[in-house]
């Protein structure tokens, strides 16, 4: 079509100007995977949460033994998408100043000014987080809600984007705290990183065993592909996905089941709904649509939902899981056509 039929015919150079938009998402989507991919062996569906995360203005937990790469891949990560980075180890010693930072007094301007922590960052990597107490870990409940932080009566506003990656190891680790109801809600997914199989894991090996141990994601070739503001801008594309009227009543129907099924005792808020539409409308974007599908719910449903609900104690003394116990909820309700 040329330059001329479309400015004769707005609406079908508005379509051509959204295809072309939504083709951005997933070149983006694209590129990133590809510079992650220097520096980590495997985790696609990782990093496919994680990108998902970033444009739905989430946060992710990510959760798994020791050694698995964890914090490479969050590393990675921010390397690629551009923005501030910021680390903080979480040990059961440090105090919420060490997080958000504090006020210092300053003789020669007899005045007190505020010393940011390293919350202040684009992308935040809380590393470790159930090794700390609660009233550490509720330092950034302000922050991963409301996108600020007070301190001595005083907000402050955080960089645009503002995300949060967390790592935590299983709760049966030695010296851990689990994390309270009201902080697992503010992530937007909770993803579970097991060990490679066997075949990732030789292959890892072999890609890996060779490199110096120092060596960051920007010393293995991990660039930038976007910054903070093409993420904000793509973020607003995201927003803008439809929704079709029959997909809230869906997620609606999801929500209540697992309220209702008794191997549950605490279900899903309906907070975890909005997240969960954000997320498709996500995962709609990224693969370069501008309307949600019924199956872009069910791909990241267990993600959205594994550490808003809580499993009947006495399921788990079966052997169930808290997954499978969602699968069979995605089983059972009704698809929308």
């Amino acid at each position: 079509m040329t330059e001329e039929n479309l400015e004769s015919n707005p609406q079908d150079g508005q379509e051509a100007a959204d295809g072309r938009a939504h083709s951005e998402l997933r070149a983006f989507g694209a590129a990133a995977s590809d510079a992650v991919a220097h520096s980590v062996v495997g985790m696609e569906r990782e990093l496919h949460h994680a990108l998902v995360a970033v444009l739905a203005g989430g946060h992710v937990l990510l959760e798994g033994p020791p050694g698995v790469a964890k914090t490479l891949l969050v590393r990675s990560i921010a390397a690629a998408l551009g923005g501030s980075y910021g680390r903080i180890q979480f040990t059961p010693d440090l105090m919420p100043s060490d997080v958000t930072g504090t006020s210092v007094f300053r003789p020669s301007e007899g005045e007190f000014l505020f010393q940011a922590g390293p919350i202040f960052a684009n992308f935040l990597l809380c590393d470790e987080i159930n090794r700390a107490p609660a009233k550490t870990q509720a330092a950034l409940l302000e922050a991963m809600q409301e996108q600020a932080t007070t301190v001595d009566g005083r907000t402050h506003l955080l960089p645009q984007p503002f995300v949060v990656f967390a790592t935590q190891n299983p709760l049966e680790h030695e010296g851990t705290y689990p994390l309270p109801e009201a902080q697992l809600d503010r992530f937007l997914f909770k993803v579970l990183v097991d060990y490679p199989d066997a075949a990732m894991e030789t292959r890892l090996l072999t890609e890996v065993h060779s490199r110096s141990i120092s060596a960051g994601p920007e010393d293995l070739g991990v660039t930038p592909v976007s910054g903070p503001e093409l993420l904000l801008e793509f973020a607003a594309r995201v927003a803008e996905v439809d929704v079709r009227e029959d997909l809230p009543a869906y997620v609606v129907r999801l929500l209540r089941a697992t309220r209702e099924t008794p191997q549950l005792v605490l279900g899903a808020s309906p907070r975890a709904g909005v997240m969960l539409l954000r997320a498709a409308k996500a995962v709609a974007a990224l693969d370069a649509r501008d309307y949600v599908l019924p199956d872009d719910i069910k791909e990241i449903f267990l993600p959205a939902m594994r550490h808003r609900v809580v499993l009947d104690p006495a399921e788990e003394i079966e052997g169930g899981t808290t997954d499978q116990v969602l699968t069979r909820i995605l089983d059972t309700v009704e698809v929308p056509r």
